[in-house]
């Protein structure tokens, strides 16, 4: 990304602060000017005392014209200093304002992207993270350096270059053959550094991503007293950074070694030059220090530029990731429009193939029927395809080939808003978000009122516990216990009260008496609805009027319960090792010696 399309997509940004902007530009040709003022006062003051100083009585006349300075410059310094200020503020806000509307758009951005975006192995949380705020950072910079420093100091370069050709063609010519000679390290710098640069910034990503990788794993890392492993991949990551650091520091000083002893070069030509021209009249001897305080609000300037060029080549590294993110126009999720009137729940799977984002093959032709209010089990071993098959119905990803109808439309017509909303989703691992397990059920229906919610963590036989807590429904939802925090999901799922249900394990995480008051509470929301269920545990299958049978992302049998056991197929293996695994044989003796 060069500089100038850059700026070209950070323009549609500022365009809205427009009058900001120009009252940032007004104070910053303004105070521009000012700062060339001390030169000018110098060169009148040197060359006044110069004069006085052959009157009988100087110190009189010196006097008078040092206070008259004195007043004129701590005059312009006062009215420089609210210059100074008013430029700053408003560059500051507008860095401020885009800041916040970066911010927010990437996260609308974001939240419109399709679930193959965040699966995809380049694009996982740390990365994500890491590009998004070195992304804003980095353009926020930019827009400060630019508005803020760069602005001020071009401006003052410039009126200095033009103050010093106007006062001496061959002194400005000196000063002027600095700048490209100066510009031309700078460029040659930033070309050696875009490799370290982008290098960095992959290590810093995998860095982010391997401290949540940590703080998610926590509980197995330290089970497994595997905290010197885990600190050993972090050291070799932090060793190649600092490696990649090194050598970046490397470079940039050996430049900056040769641009200051350009500068360097530059003042003694211009200190040589001036002098020849006062020892042959043609200058006065304020002259000399007008053009070298000239030249120094040339070079200072130009200096401070290449620390600002440095920066934005930095900001181009990290802008890069962040508006591929921006602009990842095709990972939006696609959406129909149709919205039917009535909404039965009859779902058709027809020759479906589904391959994850980072190439897993997960269906394989799959058909199945689900029947509208009917009970649906998907049975098979881990990695059968069930939860996938749920993921495509949420509409979460995209078959490859085949289609999927509901109600006899595909589903890919379906308005997908309207279609989430009249679906209720309950995993085994649920996500608590951070705030009150009031806040956590209300995410099933935001506008519901608390007698609403009462009824539905009462369903989810969550209401008593939640009640003997000190703050009630008011307390932090994460603190719960895992049990508990399923519950609240599940209540989430009751407040939302959907025609159909999706069920992935939803009693896996709970003990004994609350799957029991869980089944029974999913019994009665069961009814009328179209539910499909993934589940281990025998008496939700036994339950269910449909049984699909999958293996290794394909249909294997479809019936009933008692269809399929008497088929003594696949169903019959997994149904017969789920029964023996309960040891139902001592269970039933146990059972049978207390009656």
């Amino acid at each position: 990304m060069s500089i100038l399309s850059l700026f070209k997509k950070i323009l549609p940004f500022i365009k809205p602060y427009k009058w900001l902007l120009i009252a940032t530009l007004c104070l910053t040709l303004i105070g521009s000017v000012m700062a060339q003022v001390n030169a000018y006062i110098l060169r009148y003051t040197v060359d006044e005392l110069t004069v006085i100083t052959q009157n009988p009585d100087p110190m009189q006349q010196g006097a008078r014209l040092l206070l008259i300075i004195s007043i004129i410059l701590i005059a312009k310094e006062l009215i420089y200093a609210a210059i100074q200020f008013g430029q700053k503020f408003y560059g500051e806000k507008l860095r401020i304002f885009i800041s916040r509307d970066f911010a927010q758009l990437v996260v609308d951005k974001i939240l419109s992207y399709r679930m193959a975006f965040y699966t995809a192995s380049n694009n996982e949380s740390g990365k994500l993270q890491t590009r998004i705020d070195m992304g804003i950072s980095s353009l926020t910079r930019l827009v400060r350096n630019f508005f803020i420093d760069i602005l001020p100091l071009f401006a003052n370069a410039l009126l200095a270059l033009i103050a010093m050709f106007n006062a001496n063609v061959w002194v400005g010519l000196v000063s002027l053959s600095i700048i490209p000679i100066y510009f031309y390290v700078s460029n040659l710098q930033a070309k050696r550094l875009s490799g370290f640069r982008r290098s960095l910034r992959n290590y810093r990503e995998t860095k982010s991503n391997a401290i949540i990788s940590i703080i998610n794993s926590i509980t197995v890392i330290k089970s497994f007293t595997r905290e010197p492993l885990e600190a050993d991949k972090h050291e070799k990551i932090q060793f190649d950074m600092t490696e990649n650091q090194m050598k970046t520091r490397h470079t940039s000083f050996m430049f900056d070694s040769i641009k200051s002893m350009l500068e360097q070069v530059g003042v003694v030509v211009v200190i040589i030059l001036t002098a020849f021209f006062v020892l042959n009249g043609t200058m006065s001897i304020g002259a000399i220090m007008f053009h070298i305080m000239l030249f120094g609000n040339v070079t200072s300037p130009i200096r401070q530029l290449h620390r600002i060029y440095d920066e934005i080549n930095d900001a181009l590294i990290y802008s890069e990731s962040f508006f591929e993110i921006m602009e990842a126009d095709d990972e939006k999720e696609t959406s129909g429009s149709y919205i039917p009137s009535e909404l039965k729940g009859n779902i058709e799977l027809k020759n479906v193939d589904f391959t994850y984002p980072n190439g897993t093959k997960a269906l394989h032709n799959v058909s199945m029927t689900i029947p509208a209010n009917t009970i649906t089990a998907l049975v098979g071993l881990s990695g059968a395809g069930k939860s996938t098959v749920v993921n495509l119905l949420d509409k979460f990803y995209q078959p490859q080939s085949g289609k999927i109808l509901l109600d006899n439309v595909d589903l890919m017509e379906y308005d997908t808003n309207w279609l989430r909303n009249n679906i209720g989703l309950v995993l085994q691992r649920n996500h608590i978000f951070h705030g009150s397990i009031k806040e956590n059920i209300l995410y099933g229906k935001p506008n519901a009122t608390d007698d609403e919610v009462f009824l539905a963590a009462k369903k989810a036989h969550i209401h008593d516990q939640v009640m003997e807590l000190p703050k009630g429904y008011d307390s932090e939802a994460n603190l719960l216990s895992g049990g508990q925090q399923q519950r609240i999901s599940i209540a989430r799922m009751f407040l939302k009260n959907p025609p159909i249900i999706f069920l992935d394990e939803p009693t896996a995480s709970l003990d004994a008496i609350a799957t029991q008051e869980i089944k029974n509470s999913l019994d009665a929301i069961k009814k009328d609805r179209t539910v499909i269920i993934i589940s281990h545990s025998i008496s939700q299958i036994i339950d269910a009027e449909n049984v699909v049978v999958m293996d290794k992302g394909r249909v294997m049998e479809q019936g009933t319960h008692e269809q399929l056991y008497a088929q003594n197929g696949k169903y019959h293996e997994i149904f017969s090792a789920m029964a023996s695994s309960l040891n139902l044989d001592k269970i039933s003796d146990t059972l049978n010696d207390q009656q």
